[in-house]
């Protein structure tokens, strides 16, 4: 799969897990979108998708890199709807 596919099925999912927020963005938590089904089935590599779109500027979130547990509770902010 290539990167742009990716990070476009990535910020459906955020949209579709997360919370509209007043300023535009939509966030969901970090375990949430690691423990989900879907998201585990669409994913083979959830971090690193999330890193390219952070470099992408379409997401934001606290840190480098994001672990499963160590970082549940990181909010994961959907700042552009597309590429």
């Amino acid at each position: 799969m290539n990167v742009d596919h990716e990070v476009t099925l990535l910020i459906r999912e955020i949209k579709r897990l997360g919370t509209a927020q007043p300023n535009g963005t939509t966030v969901v938590k970090f375990g949430v979108l690691f423990n989900d089904d879907q998201v585990a089935n669409i994913f083979e590599a959830l971090v690193g998708t999330l890193k390219a779109a952070k470099k992408r500027k379409i997401i934001n979130y606290d840190g480098e890199i994001l672990l499963q547990r160590v970082h549940d509770n990181v909010d994961v902010i959907l700042l552009k709807e597309t590429l």
